[in-house]
């Protein structure tokens, strides 16, 4: 699971730098923090990469990983034809689980998120 880390600002003291220096580099952390913010914000950002997940005709339990409710998952390869597609709405456990239906024994790799 990739996760970004909080960006934290310098703290100046004033008697260290002239007034302007010190305006700068404030502004310059003020406009990092603001740029870096929608990115490290996005739930795309914290996933995992389930590898060769076997699927079993019928409803399958597969464990994410996440810590926190599923958001959403991607089928990034899938080794045969088949039908395949999610009962979350059902869930009791979307914060440890994802439940899909195939309808033939198939592997998959996911990204969850």
């Amino acid at each position: 699971m990739s996760t970004f880390k909080t960006f934290i600002k310098l703290v100046l003291d004033s008697y260290d730098l002239e007034d302007n220096t010190q305006r700068v580099i404030n502004q310059l952390q003020n406009n990092i923090a603001n740029s870096f913010s929608p990115l490290t914000s996005k739930t795309q950002n914290d996933n995992n990469v389930l590898s060769n997940v076997a699927l079993t005709v019928g409803t399958n339990t597969i464990n994410h990983g996440l810590g926190t409710n599923l958001q959403g998952y991607y089928i990034v390869r899938q080794r045969a034809k088949a039908s395949i597609y999610d009962t979350q709405d059902s869930n009791k456990s979307p914060n440890l689980t994802l439940l899909l239906v195939s309808d033939t024994a198939v592997s998959v790799d996911l990204i969850v998120f």
